[in-house]
């Protein structure tokens, strides 16, 4: 049975995915339809943004490993894989912070164009989504690190979870779509 907790974390994924997918197709639909050929894509740092998202893709597996040592009752282990999983984000969330000074410094603005404005926009809200992740993730490792996340408490590092995993999920499409189709 489905928690309210749960199920109301589903509910807003949900939202928010209706909402991704609105700036994913919007960022496809602009960049397809500027014909001037000079959109910025070429700028994109598709070998330093692609190994800081292994880092986020790699957030997952800690975070998994987070939720499978609080289902043993390894509560020592749970605030290390979540502090992990924070560590990991946390670089994600640099690399992101590098990319836009870099892009900004070549002239690669919200204001620019289209281009700028969707990739903007899109990496934007996924980089204020990975922080809001990494707020609660801090809460729950604060919490864990006092020793206060027990059984009880297994639903909201399960909704917390299912928020991370999702903020994952979106960066693929984004980094597959973005990245990947810019050099494509």
């Amino acid at each position: 049975m489905l928690s309210r907790g749960k199920l109301a974390m589903i509910l807003f994924i949900v939202s928010e995915a209706n909402f991704f997918a609105l700036l994913v197709i919007a960022y496809v639909y602009y960049h397809a339809m500027d014909s001037s050929g000079s959109t910025g894509a070429g700028a994109l740092d598709v070998v330093t943004t692609g190994l800081y998202s292994i880092c986020l893709f790699a957030s997952s597996a800690t975070l998994w490993a987070a939720d499978l040592s609080l289902r043993r009752k390894q509560y020592q282990n749970l605030s290390l894989w979540l502090l992990a999983t924070i560590a990991l984000g946390a670089i994600f969330l640099f690399g992101q912070g590098r990319e836009y000074a870099r892009l900004f410094a070549s002239g690669i603005t919200i204001s620019r164009d289209l281009f700028g404005t969707t990739l903007v926009t899109l990496t934007g809200f996924h980089g204020l989504h990975v922080f809001l992740g990494l707020c609660g993730l801090t809460t729950l490792a604060g919490l864990a690190l006092r020793g206060r996340i027990r059984e009880r408490e297994a639903q909201a590092v399960e909704a917390v979870g299912l928020y991370w995993h999702f903020v994952d999920a979106v960066w693929v499409v984004i980094f597959g779509v973005v990245y990947l189709g810019s050099v494509l």
